[in-house]
């Protein structure tokens, strides 16, 4: 069967008219934007969604992914403050937020950001030392994110996180480091060790002075004891003397005779206890001492005459 000149027009025209639609109706999907370009310049930028646009004359320029992209910063050496050189590696989060800038500002945003992140990476670490390096991490990803952040914000680019992943120093300053750390620990035991015997030291110290001081006032408790014993056994001795003395005066002779015997016997026990030894050969039996006390008694009754007995005056003259 022959079509017709006038079928064949129509369904040219149809067809043209279903081209025309097709390249005038754009769907744009979640989390993408789209350039649109109108003669090879920027317009405007396509939301997610159905989209329209002038046929054959405007065209979509760049699909620019507006989700959170992460972005591996591969190896690289850097060499610290102190001439150190480690091996670091890292990870970037960042985002789109302007698809136009993103796509017409920088002629490869990947590559760019990648680049801008590790030279910043050898700038920001190669002015630390390598304790602070390792130590201060945190430190580390804070101002990475801040220049970076601030270097990537005229592509229409947000950075969200930079994570420095891997430090590795070389193998022989690893094994340093583990020296250095074992040093240091011997050392603060050595330390405590040291503060202990220290403390015990203190600890005995103040248990023999207080023990001292303890003694100290013992035998202080114990001489004012003795000194009063000793004062009220003189106040008895001279109260016993005095007593021996009035009696004497008195002419009593039983008194006497009582405190010569108690001082003999006194003697005789010393003696006797003495720890020298020695042979005394001495009249032991109880005749010989009362004989002994009545011959001393004799001599008190010649020397000191009775009480009772009054002198007499002669008298001169006649009687009375």
């Amino acid at each position: 069967m022959v079509l017709a000149p006038f079928d064949i027009f129509v369904i040219v025209i149809v067809a043209l008219v279903a081209l025309t639609i097709a390249s005038g109706v754009k769907t744009v999907s979640q989390g993408m934007n789209w350039t649109i370009e109108r003669f090879g310049k920027y317009t405007r930028t396509l939301s997610p969604g159905l989209n329209l646009i002038v046929p054959f004359i405007d065209r979509v320029g760049q699909k620019i992914t507006m989700m959170e992209q992460v972005m591996d910063v591969p190896q690289q050496e850097v060499i610290t403050k102190d001439n150190a050189t480690v091996t670091v590696d890292g990870i970037t989060f960042y985002q789109v937020v302007d698809a136009a800038r993103a796509a017409y500002e920088v002629q490869d945003l990947r590559l760019a950001i990648l680049n801008l992140t590790m030279t910043n990476i050898r700038t920001v670490m190669g002015g630390m030392d390598l304790d602070a390096l390792l130590s201060h991490r945190d430190e580390i990803n804070d101002r990475l994110l801040r220049v970076v952040d601030a270097a990537v914000s005229p592509w229409g680019v947000k950075v969200l996180r930079i994570e420095i992943k891997d430090i590795v120093p070389p193998r022989d300053l690893v094994d340093a480091m583990g020296r250095q750390m074992k040093a240091e620990r011997e050392k603060r035991a050595s330390i405590l060790e040291a503060e202990g015997a220290r403390a015990s030291e203190i600890l005995r110290a103040e248990g023999e002075k207080q023990a001292q001081i303890l003694q100290a006032e013992g035998r202080k408790e114990a001489a004012f004891r003795d000194a009063e014993a000793r004062e009220r056994l003189a106040e008895a001795e001279a109260k016993a003397t005095q007593m021996v003395s009035d009696a004497i005066s008195a002419g009593n002779l039983a008194a006497v005779n009582y405190f010569i015997a108690d001082k003999y016997v006194q003697a005789l026990k010393a003696i006797g206890t003495a720890p020298n030894q020695k042979v005394i050969m001495m009249p032991l039996e109880a005749s010989s001492l009362i004989g002994s006390v009545a011959g001393i008694s004799e001599l008190l009754k010649e020397t000191f005459p009775k009480a009772g007995e009054t002198r007499t005056t002669p008298r001169v003259g006649g009687g009375a």
